[in-house]
């Protein structure tokens, strides 16, 4: 029998769940809680604080956190740190390419984006885009040259 795949980082397989709560998620209720996370998190970009946790997004919008939680996973299909780190990883693809923070090094950039530590970027990183970020810059840099 062959052994299970390890994946770097620690990284595990995505198992799907029977969660019973979700079918007791208001949907209007949800489609208003849905709007105020996206603007608090995508365009006022609460994503680049690290201490930006479930509890202190829930106490802003007048919710718990079991509540906000539930409606993450039925409308983004991911919980909340996927969430925040995938605008985190969004964000510091545009610094590993942008020419105009071509002297960041990948532990400042991570900062910039909200990363508490490099070992969570560079996991979060591997998870949604399958390379490091020094190999995802040094890919990109070389393609931006050649053109």
């Amino acid at each position: 029998m062959e052994a299970p795949k390890r994946l770097p980082y620690n990284l595990r397989e995505k198992k799907e769940k029977k969660a019973a709560y979700r079918s007791l998620i208001r949907p209007e209720l949800a489609d208003e809680l849905y709007e105020k996370i996206l603007d608090v998190v995508v365009i006022r970009k609460k994503y680049r604080d690290p201490d930006f946790s479930a509890k202190v997004l829930a106490n802003e919008l007048d919710t718990n956190t079991r509540y906000l939680s539930a409606v993450i996973n039925a409308r983004f299909g991911k919980n909340y740190s996927c969430l925040l780190n995938e605008y985190r990883v969004k964000e510091a693809i545009h610094y590993l390419t942008d020419r105009r923070y071509a002297d960041k090094n990948v532990e400042e950039i991570s900062a910039m984006v909200g990363f508490a530590n490099r070992q969570s970027f560079y996991a979060a990183f591997y998870k949604n885009m399958g390379e490091t970020p020094n190999a995802y810059r040094k890919k990109h840099s070389a393609s931006a040259k050649g053109k």
